[in-house]
């Protein structure tokens, strides 16, 4: 494991926590912004309302942060986790939305945060059924479905105007790689710490060069909004609630393997009761979020690759993070600003990170005893993730219910690779007769105690 810059209880000077904070701001801004955007659109919203949703979405992502890092009481898994409003949650909002309104979606939210809350406190038995195995396979998988996220923000993505894979957008892209890349390698001290954060600062300064940058949803933002409780009413369809409570079991099956994913990053031993404080906060702010008048919130992934790569694992810089988004939702015009960073640059800086998460992973996987169980295992597990992250399309003749529970690769290989775990049974290392014990590569002779 790499030695880390910072530990998790560091706190580093305050500009060099200004600036990683600021780092783990723009490598989520995108994500939390997003899902209101897409459920605005779909719903077909004023473009007022969807702002107050953007608003309430950074509100709530920026308080649940704080609380996640820094804890209160029995809430709060005091790592560095940034939290958003999660993916998970798109299709059961919008199947809710339009047919019952907003007022549904966050009554809705709101009800079925409960079986989150209830679950967390199962998490020390939940924690016996991820071994390093399962937990390696989680891992690599949250890496490989976030790869093609940065892929089409490398590409340009796919918004009206835009030109997917054009060459200028992936230059773009690839300049901020390799600016990334040559700034982790070659800096020292806080240059390599900020590198996403300064290479993403140089690539959007060479989009402005090039007139690339469309300020005028700065020039239209507000300068200052407050928040907006209760702002569209709640009511608690019982066909919302159910669909809202699938998607909170499969963000909690995703939001334990980006737990695990994250205590690789950090050097932390993840223990059921840690497990449970991160889980519950999950369940508690997005019951907070949806009084808010914000879609559910929950840890997000990609912020884990930007721990990966910088070996910044201190949580009181996280913490000013959440202090960041909910100044964004006080102050929309910041917020506006940030949304300005054309998606190549993302891109090139998101490649990095999410690719970081895989190495985690793979780092994790290596450390398995080398069996044909455990073998099955990881390669059933990751196959099966990658075949509906690749082929999304897979599942399409399906009921709504079984593509919203196995619509993620996360929640897929997750789920597979713990049913195998279970069912197959446990086999010792056979070496044939004519085998030397010391030609056996010694990892495969590690138990996963001794590797643990």
């Amino acid at each position: 494991m790499n030695h880390l810059l910072f530990q998790v209880e560091d706190r580093p000077p305050l500009f060099t926590t200004v600036l990683l904070a600021a780092q783990h701001m723009l490598a989520a801004l995108g994500g939390i912004i997003a899902v209101p955007l897409v459920v605005g659109a779909a719903l077909k919203l004023p473009a007022d309302q969807i702002v107050t949703l953007i608003n309430a979405a950074l509100l709530g992502s920026g308080i649940v942060t704080m609380v996640q890092c820094k804890g209160i009481g029995p809430v709060g898994i005091r790592l560095p986790c940034v939290m958003g409003t999660s993916f998970a949650f798109v299709g059961a909002a919008i199947s809710i939305g339009l047919e019952h309104g907003v007022p549904a979606i966050l009554g809705s939210s709101l009800a079925a945060s409960v079986v989150m809350i209830v679950g967390s406190c199962f998490m020390p038995k939940i924690r016996k059924l991820f071994p390093h195995a399962v937990t390696g396979v989680v891992v690599t998988m949250i890496g490989l479905s976030l790869v093609p996220v940065a892929v089409d923000w490398a590409a340009g993505g796919h918004a009206p105007g835009a030109v997917y894979g054009s060459p200028l957008n992936l230059g773009i892209a690839a300049f901020v790689l390799v600016t990334v890349i040559m700034l982790v390698q070659f800096g020292k001290g806080i240059v390599s710490a900020a590198a996403v954060v300064i290479g993403m600062f140089i690539g959007y300064l060479l989009c402005v060069s090039m007139g690339m940058i469309d300020f005028s949803q700065v020039r239209n933002a507000q300068v200052f909004a407050l928040p907006q409780p209760l702002h569209y009413g709640m009511t608690f369809p019982v066909a919302g609630v159910v669909a809202m409570a699938i998607a909170y079991l499969v963000t909690m099956v995703e939001t334990t393997g980006t737990f695990m994913a994250l205590g690789a990053a950090t050097e932390t031993k993840m223990r059921g009761k840690t497990l449970a404080r991160g889980i519950l906060c999950d369940g508690i702010g997005s019951a907070f979020a949806a009084l808010l008048s914000s879609p559910p919130v929950s840890t997000f992934a990609q912020n884990v690759g930007v721990v990966s790569l910088t070996g910044v694992a201190s949580r009181h810089v996280v913490a000013l993070t959440g202090v960041m988004l909910f100044l964004a939702g006080l102050f929309p015009i910041l917020g506006a600003v940030v949304v300005t960073i054309p998606q190549p640059v993302l891109g090139g800086a998101g490649l990095m990170m999410f690719a970081m998460i895989i190495s985690a992973g793979v780092q994790l996987l290596s450390h398995v005893e080398h069996t044909k169980r455990n073998g099955i295992i990881m390669a059933v597990a990751i196959g099966c993730g990658l075949a509906v992250t690749v082929r999304p399309e897979l599942l399409s003749k399906l009921p709504a219910f079984v593509k919203e529970v196995f619509g993620s690769g996360i929640t897929v290989g997750a789920l597979v690779a713990v049913a195998l775990n279970l069912v197959l049974p446990e086999r010792p290392l056979e070496l044939n007769d004519d085998d030397e014990e010391e030609d056996v590569p010694q990892a495969f002779l590690t138990s996963e105690r001794e590797a643990a």
